[in-house]
């Protein structure tokens, strides 16, 4: 799965945390999750969730908390899913 497809499925994830309907529409890698979208923090917990089940991964701590803008999400799911079994 590249980023754009990653992208695409991020952006289902994100709808129903995001006050910002317009801003979703047009983001990109540099889109911060709190400022731009108005996603407030303790949503980030179910994003992170729904991330996990969506592309069936298991998110750390660690990998968590550098969820706050669109491109880390992508490189954190990205790792998740092209990681070697």
């Amino acid at each position: 799965m590249d980023r754009k497809e990653i992208l695409v499925e991020l952006k289902k994830v994100l709808t129903p945390y995001t006050e910002n309907k317009e801003m979703l529409e047009g983001i990109n890698e540099q889109t911060d999750l709190i400022k731009d979208l108005k996603i407030n923090s303790a949503n980030l917990v179910d994003i992170i969730i729904d991330a996990e089940a969506q592309y069936n991964i298991e998110i750390d701590f660690d990998a968590a908390e550098k969820m706050y803008n669109v491109g880390n999400c992508i490189d954190v799911i990205s790792e998740k899913i092209n990681k070697p079994a």
